[in-house]
């Protein structure tokens, strides 16, 4: 098999618990089963199940968690604004937009490519309600410096975590503790559920607000289905999405869950110090700074070639058949979102001349990361 960039990590398992759900439930939208999944990643995070939410994206978790703390209602003008960093996933901004709210792009961190909150004050306009810090690579870094500032600035903290389920920040696991954190459960993400994510809310009523829009704001309808039953008088007071996740994703997430800490968590943080070991004084290039580095349970492997040549030095790799990946071309730069910026972004548009992103998932041997280490090397010389 050719070597891939990411790849999902599924087999019997969660084929069987896939046909469990077929055979013996027989009920494939949400039901029990969402209910159980949610109750064990509550239980993994150390939080109450009516804190989170499962849902079919992690873009909809965003999109909900946005549209919980937007003030004013939607679909009657720009509800306010999110400070985010423009170094993301074209998903962070869409999610914003979708809750009828505008995304103010804002500068990373050179070392690091997470939100540089110098940067962000000065972006703050009257309307700004929030700010959605970006784990990028995985990494929370900064996030209590991110809390502060949100309680300087009177803002609620939109974590997008698409990329660190199972890290750690100060010995705490993310989604253990915040305001708003959402992860994402796509095919490649550190667990999966085929699709999938889910918000963690530290407010009763958020908590309820986003169970009720993830089902057209159908009220209490979350609980009808968790006892295999619907509404059927609906009471419905404002907008709402069909974002709900399926009893078929919740199986494949259970199973992913049970293997998690086992399995793919140490698989991933041994990847990744290899790729360190081998590329150790490596010049020409170098790794993003990151909390603690057993902290992280890291999604992709991105380095920045730091001599000016990242597209030769990839195509190298390409050629080598070797799958590079550039994560992300950063969002001010995309057509639909060339006004999010009041001023130039140039730090981050250093850092997309720079980044790109070496394959890592659990399906890689260390034979494989010394290859492209080998290739990585070859090319920065060439």
């Amino acid at each position: 098999m050719a070597m891939r960039l990411s790849r999902s990590i599924v087999g019997t398992a969660e084929a069987d618990a896939v046909a469990r759900v077929i055979v013996e439930d027989g009920y494939l939208g949400m039901g029990s089963e969402v209910q159980r999944f949610e109750e064990d990643v509550a239980a993994f995070l150390g939080v109450p199940p009516a804190s989170v939410a499962a849902v079919n994206t992690g873009t909809a978790a965003l999109t909900l968690a946005v549209d919980a703390a937007a003030p004013g209602a939607f679909g009657q003008g720009v509800r306010g604004s999110v400070l985010v960093p423009s170094l993301t996933f074209v998903a962070s901004f869409q999610a914003i937009t979708a809750a009828g709210c505008r995304p103010i792009a804002c500068e990373v961190l050179p070392d690091t490519g997470t939100i540089d909150l110098e940067d962000a004050a000065k972006r703050i306009q009257k309307d700004t309600f929030a700010i959605m810090p970006v784990f990028y690579a995985s990494n929370p870094w900064g996030l209590d410096e991110v809390c502060a500032f949100a309680k300087e600035h009177g803002l609620r903290v939109i974590e997008d975590a698409a990329h660190a389920f199972g890290c750690l920040h100060d010995g705490k696991k993310i989604g253990s503790f915040g305001d708003l954190v959402c992860f994402s459960f796509d095919g490649i993400k550190n667990i999966t559920c085929g699709e999938g994510g889910l918000v963690v809310a530290f407010n009763e009523q958020d908590a309820r607000t986003i169970q009720d829009a993830r089902l057209l704001s159908v009220s209490k309808d979350t609980q009808a289905r968790f006892h295999g039953g619907r509404t059927w008088d609906p009471s419905v007071t404002r907008q709402g999405w069909r974002f709900h996740m399926s009893n078929i994703m919740a199986a494949i997430g259970r199973v992913q869950l049970s293997r998690f800490e086992q399995e793919f968590a140490p698989a991933r943080k041994h990847l990744a110090a290899l790729y360190r070991e081998e590329l150790a004084g490596v010049e020409q290039m170098q790794f993003l700074r990151t909390d603690a580095r057993d902290d992280i349970v890291p999604h992709i492997q991105v380095v920045r070639v730091t001599n000016g040549r990242m597209p030769e030095v990839r195509q190298s790799l390409l050629d080598a058949g070797i799958p590079v990946g550039v994560h992300y071309k950063p969002n001010h730069l995309l057509a639909y979102f060339g006004d999010a910026q009041a001023a130039p972004l140039p730090v981050t548009e250093q850092l997309f001349a720079q980044l790109m992103t070496l394959p890592l998932h659990p399906g890689l041997s260390d034979q494989d990361v010394k290859d492209v280490c080998a290739a990585l090397r070859t090319a920065l010389q060439a």
